[in-house]
């Protein structure tokens, strides 16, 4: 942000392949890795078959792990404990935001031995990890969670109804695979509720108090691309130029979040997903527009002369493609495509009124609260509940 010393760290993946038919460059990487692969999917199982033959071609034998909904504390072990039984000496992760984040953690538990709660951030003990994870290979078919580039593992913890993250810099995929081609069948939610989960990383890493100049030129870019092309992608799944824009954006945001931080969108989506069970990716959709007004209407009452103020007008003219758009108009256009793509309310996502204050309360304790461009009061927490309700 203007007015401050430049001082920034920027990392990622170690290498980022990007493009139609990148898929084809995942087994000759893997055999240049290790030897015995988990190959981590999703609960339908969809590309194990033909990866394990691929790898097979290359020398590389697998053992298949499927992962049915979001990862937990169980899932992680589970997996875990099954590559550690089968030697496995590297991981594949080719799936949804859920599918890698689990891939990534199991991938350092299989070298980080005790529990999983020695490691997790909010409700464990937060100890860093110590062994290098074995080698992740990350392979997204979905375009928004941009997990694929970042250092953090999101696990569900039933017991304390809320998500918290396995984070460590050591956590890095070796190589994320990012091919558009993947996404050209994804049904139309699926794309709408990712698709607004990149734009809700991009907006809050954009306008994040540790933004810098590389990330910011970065969600410039990624905005841009949603601006033009979530709603073609939601129409017509087999538009290629949109499918690359919405895949490019994913990408993008999970770059800006490592290196910029979040804000109170993902500092509440947290805990409402342990709390209510529903998809990140709709609850994130859900609460933007409402952060993005109570932020603005905070700035301007209490920090009039915040940078954030002017970004969230430039938010507003990346979307709408109007330079002169105030940052009102950016507000109402995040709205109205939420509206014309049908993202539920947190009611219908799970959450019972009864639940606001608890789910209010963990909010304030999230790290990525710690990035919000404003402190926002418990009290304006609530209000941005209500209204997402």
């Amino acid at each position: 942000m203007a007015g401050r010393a430049l001082k920034f760290e920027f990392t990622t993946a170690a290498r980022i392949a990007f493009g139609f038919a990148a898929v084809e460059e995942v087994a000759p990487a893997a055999a240049g890795l290790g030897h015995r692969a988990l190959i981590v999917t999703g609960g339908s199982g969809r590309y194990s078959g033909l990866l394990a033959e691929k790898l097979a071609a290359q020398g590389v034998s697998s053992v298949a792990f499927r992962v049915r909904g979001e990862p937990t504390v169980g899932v992680i072990d589970e997996g875990a404990k099954k590559a550690r039984d089968a030697s496995c000496d590297l991981v594949v992760a080719v799936g949804g935001g859920s599918v890698i984040d689990t891939g990534k953690a199991v991938a350092a538990m299989i070298t980080n031995r005790g529990e999983l709660l020695d490691y997790l951030e909010v409700v464990g003990r937060g100890r860093p990890l110590t062994a290098r994870p074995v080698p992740c290979i990350a392979v997204p078919t979905t375009a928004g969670t941009g997990t694929e580039v970042t250092r953090n593992a999101v696990i569900g913890v039933p017991e304390h109804r809320v998500k918290v993250s396995l984070r460590s810099p050591l956590m890095l995929p070796v190589l994320a695979v990012v091919d558009p081609g993947l996404t050209l069948t994804l049904p139309a939610p699926v794309t709408a509720a990712t698709g607004l989960d990149a734009l809700t990383q991009l907006v809050e890493a954009f306008t994040s108090c540790r933004a810098n100049p590389l990330t910011d030129g970065i969600c410039r870019e990624g905005i841009m691309r949603v601006g033009r092309s979530l709603r073609p992608a939601c129409r017509d799944g087999s538009d290629r130029r949109a499918r690359e824009d919405m895949a490019l954006a994913g990408l993008f945001g999970g770059l800006a979040l490592a290196n910029a931080g979040l804000g109170a969108v993902h500092g509440l989506a947290g805990p409402l997903g342990g709390t209510t069970g529903g998809a990140h990716g709709a609850i994130c959709a859900r609460l933007l527009p409402y952060v993005m007004e109570a932020n603005l209407r905070a700035l301007v009452k209490r920090s009039p002369e915040s940078g954030a103020i002017a970004r969230y007008a430039e938010v507003a003219g990346l979307v709408t493609g109007s330079p002169r758009a105030r940052a009102e108009a950016g507000i109402e256009w995040v709205s109205e495509l939420c509206r014309e793509l049908a993202v539920p309310g947190l009611e219908e996502l799970g959450l019972k009124k009864s639940e606001l204050a608890e789910v209010a309360a963990m909010s304030l304790r999230a790290s990525s609260m710690k990035s919000n461009p404003v402190e926002l009061t418990e009290k304006e927490i609530l209000e941005i509940l209500r209204k997402s309700l």
